[in-house]
């Protein structure tokens, strides 16, 4: 027989090769990559910066608390300076040195629960000096120094933009379960990025595994929490919510397989926090929440999520918060 389309052959060729290199197995190599110092901070309108210090860790290195001195890093210069040129060194505070109600007091202010605070010596920096709570229209600098390491990140802190009206109710029909919904007005400016967070403040019940205790030790941003105003400038928007999972939880709503997963619940209270933000710090969040979504997808472009931090990685943001309530009520 004639073969009529003989440049077919390499493709069926390479069909078998790909059918036969199934079957062994691949060992992928990553090269070593250096260690950098990595940041995670913020300051918030009316409330004191946190910073928190790691180092960086190999892709196949396992995680494990008895590592927590390369995940949280005490003994460095960390200075924190704004637009009006004042500035401030932040003091380090370790959990290990901290009497237990001033712990609880440091796990609602970082959103850890106690009993990871308390099984690892954890170290963040701050200043309590109510001169120095988060402003609008201010800009802060952040300045690391770690014996050979000196690192920078500057963040902005926008002007708020409020919420119109919130509500929470069912997606579908009426039901006991439902995700939150806020309209919201854009001002006439391109380039305006938002967060959004939420905080069940009400107790659990007492046939609960943990009765009497806050649902949500502290705000949870749900993925995709964040957007930015390029379809929407100067307009009036409305958008939904799910509920977001606090990291490391075991409550039973929590479980992947649970009905109530990701919904809040008829007799919840809920404080709702809509933050603004600057350019960069939304580029940062948003490609870390793309590299979140895009795990294990054949599809996904890989890519390495994008920092302000100059000398290291990781993130210092700026927020201008908003805060109100809603009562989920049948």
């Amino acid at each position: 027989m004639t073969l009529k389309h003989p440049q077919l052959i390499p493709i069926w060729c390479l069909i078998a090769l790909c059918t036969s290199s199934c079957e062994q197995q691949i060992e992928v190599k990553l090269p070593p990559s250096p260690r950098e110092l990595v940041v995670e901070g913020r300051i918030e309108s009316g409330a004191n910066p946190v910073v928190w210090l790691g180092w960086t860790q190999g892709y196949f290195e396992p995680l494990d608390l008895s590592l927590s001195e390369d995940f949280f890093v005490g003994g460095a210069a960390v200075v924190l300076s704004r637009s009006d040129g004042a500035s401030v060194t932040l003091e380090p505070f370790c959990t290990a040195d901290l009497p237990e109600p001033v712990l609880e007091q440091v796990a609602a202010a970082v959103g850890l629960p106690v009993a990871l605070l308390s099984a690892a010596n954890l170290c963040f920096y701050t200043t309590f000096d109510p001169d120095w709570v988060g402003e609008s229209e201010v800009t802060y600098v952040l300045s690391v120094d770690l014996d050979q390491t000196s690192i920078t990140a500057t963040t902005h802190i926008p002007a708020p933009v409020p919420m119109d009206s919130l509500w929470l109710d069912s997606p579908g029909p009426p039901d006991s379960l439902g995700i939150a919904y806020a309209r919201f007005t854009d001002p006439d400016t391109v380039g305006n990025a938002y967060r959004w967070f939420a905080r069940r403040i009400n107790r659990r019940p007492a046939w609960d595994e943990t009765p009497g205790v806050i649902k949500d030790p502290d705000f949870i941003a749900p993925l995709g929490s964040v957007i930015d105003d390029e379809f929407f400038n100067g307009l009036t928007f409305e958008f939904s919510a799910f509920r977001g999972i606090p990291p490391g939880s075991t409550a039973p709503e929590d479980d992947f397989t649970s009905p109530e997963f990701g919904y809040f619940k008829v007799g919840d209270t809920v404080v709702v926090k809509a933050c603004t933000m600057d350019r960069q710090v939304y580029l940062a969040l948003a490609s870390y929440e793309a590299a979140v979504l895009g795990q294990g997808s054949p599809f996904s472009v890989p890519a390495d999520m994008l920092t302000n931090v100059v000398g290291g990685r990781g993130l210092f943001a700026g927020y201008a918060a908003s805060l109100d309530t809603i009562i989920y009520t049948p």
